[in-house]
Formats: structure tokens, C-alpha cells, sequence
């Protein structure tokens, strides 16, 4: 993390989006950058009331000032360079030197002034989703705000007034800026003790997001509607994203919010979870249930909270199958069955590198190291302990340890699991299988017969 002017010394223009004490706008705060894609530890708070911070997968907390009881934070719109896995990156727009942008932390109550600088090659907005605020700060462009303009800086100012978990976005030119990754979290904590927050362990953040990216290029194509090939959180995919560390008996909160064109069904193994709430604050207790898969719908906040109570590795991803590979090629058809034998020597005769695609399925292609072009993320790919995890996109690991410490974030590597509880292979006899009852269609087979009875039912009753 470090801190850059800017503005090479020029005098910038603080523009209000809405009335605002002009006064207090005589100096900027200092706008704090990061460029690497680690997740950063929290930031635990220095000034201003306290509250247990969150951890921004892939990301970080924006720092912030005090001035006269306001905290103030600087948000700079700018074209970025995001590594969405290591040794692939994408040229994007965000904001404070990546994509997502930092997260924004405050207290219920607290007043928030933040300065927006546009550093982009148009005019921009932000909209703070889900917050309640007054009309003219809202940050829709033409509707309560004038645009902010290439080189131009515009304050925010208001008070948070209910805890939850949101976002900020741009409302302006939309298509573009969202598709090119403008987005960030905020989480407002609560002032005091709530009836319906519980208090956690560890408390995890992280946006869903897409991109069409074509093989060998760096720049998502904003038109794409509906067939993206990679598929994010916090514009990582994996192998990239960090696994999320806990210590067995936390509990842990997960706070996803959705960016994307599609919902995502959001599934958890190895423990039921129970969505506590969204954007639109803590959901009452009455509706709250276990659960292991819940959807998260576009737009949308969800707050998922569980005890880590079984040791292990456990994966955490969206269960739609294609969300969890990347660089996906639309029009290539299906060859499962087809035989290529005589078909590759005649192949390679013309393209030497050529090599059977998919006539086993797709497995195949998480070991293959057939060329691909510069900058592009295998389709499947990730190695765990016992092989190939065969994983790409929305897909990550939820790592329990009974010896992990209190407040330790670092990855304790893989799970050894205690002797005779994996799955093994079976090398013993294998018992026949049963079969139905032969008829004159269907003889009875060799071998020992296994008689199958079947009542049907006479009459509607008792059903």
C-alpha cells in the first residue's frame, strides 16, 4: 500500500454533489493505492469508533481521516492493470490502483465525506447501492448529479444511518464501467450491541463479477451480454483467489455481493450456513434456516454466517458447473465417444501441435500442456494434494484448523486427515448386483437371483 500525488502539485477544484460546508473541503485527504492482489489483513480502526473490521478477499480496507468528527476517504476512478491469476492479467478500470475498489468501513451513525477524483478517459459517477442518504448524493448521473468530469474531484457527504452490508458502483455509462470492473463493498457496522447482528470471528467480503475476455488479450469486451468466460470474486479467478483461513469453532460471516448478469447459487461443504441478511439490512430471526446452497440474484446482498466446526478443507464455489471454468469456448462441440484415432495423424500432418480434444470428457484438459496463447488462464485447472482439483472461476477453499490462532489470517496448507477417514480405493470382490425378477422378456441372467416384490396400490385411499 502506499500513497501518490496524484496531481503533481496542481490545484484541483472540489466540487460539491451537493451542498456541502466548503470549508472543510481546503485540503484533499491523501489518496492511498494498491496494486498487489493479496488479501490484505484488517484494518483495524485508529480513530473514530471502534467495531471488528473485515477481510476483503483479494483486497483491502480503504484507509481514512478524521476531520472535525467527519471521516473523510478519497476514492480515485482510474484505469488499472488487475492480475486475476498469477501470470494473467486484464486491463480494467477501478479505483485506487485496482478492481474491485478498496472496501469502505464506518460505524452507524458516523457522517462520510468522500472525495471521487476521475481519472478515467470519461465522465463517471458514484452510486453508494443500497445506502439511505439524501437525493442529490445518490450518483446518478443527468437524474440527481451533474457527471464527474475527466480530471475533476467530487464530494460525497452523508451520514450512514443503518448498519448492513452494501456496494458502490458508477451510474454512468454503466455498461462500460461495471463490464470493466468499477465496483467496491462498504459494510456499515453497528453502533452497539444489535438484536439481529452477531458478533463473529472472522468476517469475509467479497463481490461476484464477469468478463469476456478473449484467449491472449487483456481487455474485457463490454458488449458481451450473456457468454462470459470468466467468471470472478473480487476479479480473481481461481487458482488465484485465497482460501479463506479460520480457526475450528469461529464464526465466520460471509458478505457476497452480486455484479454479474446471472445469480449465483452460493455452495458451501462440509457445514449448513443460515443467511442472516442483505442490502436491505438483518433479516428476523423467523427467517432464517440452515442452509448449504443459497442464491445470491443480481443486484443483490447476502449475508451468509455458520460455525467452522468440522476440521478440514472444504470447498466453497458457485454451483453453476460453468462459473467454475475459465476461458471457455462457446462453439466448441461436444466429441465424447468420437473416435479421433484416425483422424489425428492426418491432423498433425497439417498442425503438428494438434491434440484430441474431449472424446473422455474434459477432464483431460486440467493436465494437458498443449500451448495456449500469452495471458490466458487454463479452462480447468488448481493442484491440491491428491491431484488435479480440475476448478477454475468462482471456486476457493474454506480452510478449518483446530490450531489456528485467534486473528491468523495465513493459509495453513493442506489438511492431513486423520487415518481411515478419506475415501479409498477398493481392491476386495465385488458382490453381484441385484437384479428384478426375470420375465419372458427379460431372462433371469447367471447366477444367484435376488426376488424384487411390488404392491401396487387398488384405491386412492391412504395415499
Amino acid at each position: 500500500m502506499n500513497r501518490r500525488n496524484f496531481f503533481n502539485g496542481a490545484a484541483l477544484t472540489a466540487v460539491a454533489a451537493a451542498s456541502v460546508n466548503r470549508v472543510a473541503l481546503a485540503a484533499l485527504p491523501e489518496p492511498v493505492l494498491m496494486t498487489g492482489a493479496d488479501t490484505a489483513p484488517p484494518l483495524v480502526p485508529s480513530s473514530g469508533r471502534p467495531y471488528n473490521p473485515v477481510v476483503t478477499l483479494n483486497g483491502w480496507t480503504l484507509p481514512w481521516r478524521m476531520n472535525n468528527g467527519v471521516k473523510e476517504f478519497h476514492l480515485v476512478a482510474e484505469p488499472v492493470v488487475r492480475e486475476m491469476a498469477p501470470g494473467f492479467k486484464a486491463h480494467m478500470w477501478g479505483y485506487n490502483g485496482q478492481s474491485p475498489g478498496p472496501t469502505i468501513e464506518v460505524v452507524e451513525g458516523d457522517r462520510v465525506r468522500v472525495f471521487v477524483t476521475n481519472r478515467l478517459p470519461e465522465h463517471t459517477s458514484v452510486h453508494w447501492h443500497g445506502q439511505r442518504l439524501p437525493n442529490g448524493m445518490d450518483g446518478v448521473s443527468g437524474l440527481t448529479q451533474p457527471s464527474i468530469g475527466v480530471g475533476k474531484t467530487f464530494v460525497y457527504e452523508f451520514v450512514a444511518r443503518r448498519p448492513g452490508t452494501f456496494m458502490y458502483h458508477p451510474h454512468a455509462d454503466e455498461m462500460t464501467q461495471m463490464a470493466m470492473g468499477m465496483m467496491g463493498f462498504w459494510v456499515t457496522h453497528p453502533k452497539a450491541r444489535h438484536p439481529l447482528i452477531d458478533e463473529v470471528d472472522r468476517d469475509f467480503v467479497f463481490l461476484l463479477s464477469a468478463y469476456d475476455i478473449d484467449p491472449g488479450t487483456m481487455t474485457p469486451k463490454i458488449m458481451t451480454m450473456t457468454d462470459f468466460n470468466l467468471w470472478t470474486w473480487n476479479s480473481r479467478i481461481f487458482p488465484g483467489i485465497d482460501t479463506f483461513n479460520v480457526r475450528q469453532g469461529d464464526k465466520v460471516r460471509m458478505r457476497i455481493g452480486n455484479l454479474t448478469m446471472t445469480n449465483h447459487p452460493m455452495h458451501l461443504h462440509g457445514h449448513e450456513f443460515k443467511v442472516t441478511g442483505g442490502d436491505g439490512g438483518p433479516w428476523p430471526l423467523a427467517a432464517r434456516w440452515p442452509e448449504v446452497t443459497t442464491d445470491v440474484g443480481v443486484g443483490q446482498m447476502r449475508q451468509l454466517e455458520f460455525v467452522a466446526d468440522e476440521e478440514g478443507d472444504w470447498a466453497f464455489h458457485c454451483h453453476k458447473s460453468h462459473h467454475t471454468m475459465n476461458a471457455m469456448g462457446h462453439a466448441i462441440p461436444t466429441t465424447i465417444g468420437v473416435d479421433h484415432r484416425g483422424l489425428v495423424g492426418k491432423l498433425q500432418k497439417a498442425m503438428p501441435d494438434y491434440m484430441v480434444m474431449g472424446e473422455r470428457g474434459m477432464a483431460d484438459m486440467g493436465a494437458m500442456e498443449m500451448p495456449i496463447p500469452e495471458n490466458t488462464a487454463p479452462m480447468m485447472t488448481g493442484t491440491g494434494p491428491y491431484g488435479g482439483v480440475e476448478m477454475g472461476g468462482m471456486f476457493s477453499v474454506l480452510k478449518v484448523r483446530k490450531d489456528q490462532k485467534p486473528g491468523d489470517y495465513k493459509d495453513p496448507g493442506w489438511f492431513r486427515q486423520p487415518p481411515g477417514t478419506r475415501a479409498f480405493e477398493w481392491t476386495g470382490a465385488l458382490p453381484d448386483p441385484a437384479r428384478m425378477k426375470p420375465s419372458a422378456a427379460t431372462p433371469a441372467p447367471a447366477g444367484p437371483q435376488t426376488e424384487v416384490q411390488i404392491r401396487k396400490p387398488t384405491g386412492h385411499a391412504g395415499h
